[in-house]
């Protein structure tokens, strides 16, 4: 054991982030959605980025142990948000998805903020890629529809180098290999050089592809005088620009190499089968001539990764999915909950610029990485904490916590009690926590639908589902009836009586159930809405139940159609008098029109009669509705409503309020929100309301029932898409955002105090954690005195420090804080982290007690490992640390 003792100058802290109302936090599974685009930093392999269709771009600074994301203000992901790093530090290249139009940006302050590039010479056209000279970053190639520009200035003016020679198929700009002055770029149109920097281009006489073939992926690299390339060939009738990862099967034609200079394209074969294995990417070090990766599918729609270390003389497969043989895997894998049939196929892979043994891929549902080759992989999508042993089958039904990368949708969260959480989700149907929300799991049975969208529950316990094998509806994409009128074998009505372990049917319609909502002056009476229009002539409609306690005996009478409606019923609330109040959403006919068939309605079950109570700006796509939880009364409703396009509905958008049952309303947020889908009252504070956005984020109004109330975005909460907000009923501090693409995010609404740590739980009121979520920048976290000598006790995921804090025990005697299966603490980038008069305890197998990305200064502390650990502060990422005062670190 070394002992190390400190006395250093006090550090002074500098620059706290400002200071935000709320703090969120992901939880949720991790992964699940279909990632793209991952870069590796070549300064410094463990960090990398990866980007999501949903909008997201995530970033680890730990090789995926943990992930933040670029708040959707500054940045939005997608398919071609690839991150070119540079040799200037700070300066990133990407590119943005501004006004759904992919755009080519840059950052000066390492990814915090991004600015369109001044010399963007086609605004209003998709970027589909971009390359960006890592040693000389005035040099950038970004690729159009059928252009490709080249910028010698850092993208202030371009200058197109190359059009199409098949309009038909554009111009793939398969790869690039920036060699000094020597620039080489694979198109399908060939190989373009700049032996001048970028002054003049030419197509190099490159013989050897049939006439057939073209070049679809490209990596060149270069040792000693050797210069390089490989490549992937398609079917020139199968290729052209927008061909993804998942069009693998069958797509690949050949693999071929050259050394610039010789002039024919060598196939290079040996040891691939491309009837069963389909190479969609090929990758190289740009300093290594023999080593060489393709990434793709095979005949199983398993990932394949294949290997050569001799220029491709013969290949081997190296991510090796029997049995997980070589793969440490999360809840994807050999015999787990989704087999690798769910990843299926890259999107995109990545080897470290500068060492070829550093590897990366990005598919359906998640992120796997090597260090050593492809030799073993590791999940990097949950926590590593739960994570499963490579060489054997991934047990199903296990739990895990999210490592931040989570990119599926949630459409509610729902407490069966304090402790048990059914999460509602598309994709993977539906999640489970028996921990407060901590970790999840998919341990049930009976429930197979592609999502659950709603859950009721009974006062005896009984869960009720709504689900359906069709995701996203009411979206922009699942409005119209060719994707909703389809036979859906899960469109029914599901129910649980053991905490959403077990599943039953209930009753089966076999169409969409968007919707179930329970009579709260009666529980044997039910509603659900359900979506088959059928030109008119659907079962879609609101059913109606009056004998709910026969469960699967009970019978359900479609109602009547609500005047204009065209059966896409959505949202549906019973009222204390025994009426029904509810929304009909969008319709867009075959032509893609919307139709005025959409708004609120109100039913009386005893005269059986609907009223039609909508204003006239929700006539085309109304979402959510809600009725005010403090109006005894039930006269003030809220609704949500989405501006659609094509002409009347173009416009119409934002929040609305009644305050006498829809006979008047006030449309509230002008032109501010263009799309509200729905909006969750404070339970501690009438006055506010959090108010969800398609493309603007998460909303909040602390006047809502002021004449003119105003409203202001969260910025804390990074995600453009939020979909609801649930606060829980054990913990009104504790509200949960559930999201189109982003999974579920924590938020906390902390009462005055909260900062003082006076138990050694592992969360809730009055633990470390809670202080920590609780804490703004620049305050300071304090001990009780009781806890003096006396162990926090923590487990799960390691708590991450984002804000600059001051973590300050005052009191005479140290207090332990210990990790029992993780590390304690991850200090992110900008970040400012004092500690003093603490023990850091970690009795993990390496557990590290800090991992700082940030600037940390420790007066009087003290690390430990048991068990034999080695426990550690650890800088990473540039971190720094500073010591004063007496420390003992092991």
């Amino acid at each position: 054991m070394t002992r190390n003792i400190f006395t250093l100058v006090l550090f002074c802290f500098i620059s706290l982030l400002q200071a935000q109302p709320f703090s969120f936090t992901s939880k949720g599974i991790g992964g699940g959605g279909a990632l793209f685009s991952p870069s590796i930093n070549p300064a410094n392999h463990n960090e990398f980025y990866v980007g999501c269709d949903m909008g997201e771009l995530f970033h680890t600074s730990n090789y995926g142990i943990s992930y933040d994301q670029l708040n959707f203000i500054n940045f939005i992901g997608g398919h071609s948000s690839k991150v070119n790093y540079t040799n200037i530090s700070g300066l990133l290249y990407s590119i943005s998805y501004i006004n759904e139009i992919a755009t080519p940006v840059k950052s000066v302050d390492n990814g915090v903020s991004w600015n369109i590039l001044p010399g963007n010479p086609e605004p209003s056209e998709n970027t589909n890629n971009m390359f960006v000279d890592y040693e000389n970053p005035s040099r950038i190639l970004i690729s159009y529809y059928g252009n490709i520009f080249f910028s010698s200035n850092g993208g202030t003016t371009f200058s197109n180098i190359h059009n199409a020679l098949d309009n038909g198929a554009g111009v793939v700009l398969a790869g690039v290999l920036f060699d000094s002055n020597n620039l080489y770029i694979g198109t399908n149109d060939g190989v373009l050089v700049s032996t001048n920097g970028g002054n003049n281009w030419t197509i190099t006489n490159i013989t050897g592809l049939p006439a057939n073939e073209k070049i679809w992926s490209f990596a060149g690299a270069k040792s000693g005088n050797i210069t390089r390339f490989f490549c992937i060939t398609a079917d020139v009738n199968d290729l052209y620009v927008g061909v993804v990862g998942s069009d693998y099967w069958g797509f690949a034609k050949g693999i071929y190499s050259v050394d610039y200079g010789d002039g024919y394209w060598t196939s290079k074969i040996s040891g691939i089968n491309l009837s069963n294995d389909f190479p969609m990417f090929v990758d190289m070090a740009t300093n290594d001539i023999q080593t060489v990766y393709l990434a793709g599918s095979n005949n199983n729609s398993y990932p394949d990764i294949i290997k050569s270390t001799n220029a491709g003389g013969n290949w081997t497969h190296v991510f090796n999915t029997a049995n997980n043989q070589n793969i440490t895997t999360g809840w994807s894998g050999f015999g787990g909950d989704r087999g690798w049939g769910y990843g299926e196929c890259p999107f995109g892979f990545d080897v470290a610029a500068n060492d070829p043994n550093v590897l990366i891929f990005s598919d359906y549902g998640f992120v796997h990485t090597s260090q050593n080759g492809g030799t073993t992989w590791s999940q990097a999508y949950v926590d590593p904490a739960n994570q499963n042993p490579a060489g054997v089958n991934t047990p199903p039904y296990q739990s895990y916590s999210s490592s931040g990368i989570e990119n599926t949708s949630c459409w509610q969260v729902h407490w069966i009690d304090q402790n048990n959480i059914w999460g509602c989700f598309s994709d993977i149907k539906g999640i489970r926590s028996i921990d407060q929300g901590n970790h999840w799991s998919f341990n049930y049975t009976g429930h197979a639908a592609n999502t659950s969208y709603r859950i009721a529950q009974l006062s005896s316990g009984t869960l009720l589902a709504a689900t359906s094998n069709i995701h996203d509806i009411y979206q922009s994409t699942y409005l119209q009836d060719s994707r909703l009128d389809v036979n859906d074998i899960n469109g029914k009505i599901i129910y649980s009586t053991n905490s959403g372990q077990t599943w039953q049917n209930l009753k089966v319609f076999n169409h969409p159930v968007y919707w179930i909502e329970v009579d709260p002056n009666n529980e044997n009476i039910a509603y659900a809405s359900v979506i088959h229009y059928n030109n008119g002539g659907g079962i879609g409609g609101i059913y109606r139940t009056t004998n709910l306690n026969l469960l699967a005996g009970s019978t359900w009478t479609l109602l009547p159609n609500p005047p204009r409606t065209e059966k896409h019923p959505a949202a549906l609330k019973v009222l204390n008098d025994g009426k029904m109040v509810c929304t009909y959403s969008g319709r867009r006919n075959a032509s893609g029109t919307f139709t005025a068939s959409s708004g609120v309605f109100l039913y009386d079950p005893v005269n059986k009669t609907w009223t039609d109570l909508s204003h006239a700006g929700m006539l085309y796509w109304t979402k959510d509705i809600i009725i005010d939880p403090k109006d005894t009364t039930q006269n003030t409703w809220y609704v949500g409503v989405f501006s659609g396009w094509g002409g009347p509905p173009n416009g119409l958008g934002g929040l609305y309020k009644t305050t006498n049952r829809g006979q008047t309303w006030t449309k509230l947020t002008g032109n501010t929100l263009d799309r509200v889908h729905s909006c969750t009252f404070n339970p501690q504070n009438p006055n506010q309301l959090f108010i969800t956005t398609e493309i603007q984020g998460l909303w909040k109004s602390d006047n809502i029932n002021a004449p003119n109330p105003t409203f202001s975005i969260i910025h804390s909460y990074p995600f453009q898409q939020p979909v609801r907000v649930f606060f829980n009923p054990y913990d009104a501090t504790e509200m949960w955002v559930s999201s189109f693409g982003n999974g579920m995010r924590k938020g906390r609404i902390f009462p005055s105090g909260c900062n003082m740590v006076d138990n050694t739980n592992n969360s809730g009121i009055g633990s470390l954690r809670y202080a920590i979520e609780c804490a703004n920048a620049g305050d300071t976290i304090f001990f009780n005195n009781t806890l003096v000598g006396d162990t926090i006790r923590l487990n799960g995921s390691p708590m991450v420090l984002q804000k600059s804090i001051t973590i300050l025990n005052q009191n005479s005697g140290k207090v332990n804080i210990k990790h029992i299966d993780g590390n304690l603490f991850v200090i992110q980038k900008n970040t400012n982290v004092w500690m003093e008069n603490i023990h850091l305890i970690t009795a993990a197998s390496n557990g590290i007690c800090v991992e700082n990305s940030g600037t940390l200064a420790c007066k009087d502390v003290n690390t430990s490992g048991i068990n034999g650990t080695i426990s550690r502060i650890i800088n990473i990422n540039n971190g720094e640390i500073v010591f004063t005062g007496t420390n003992i670190v092991k």
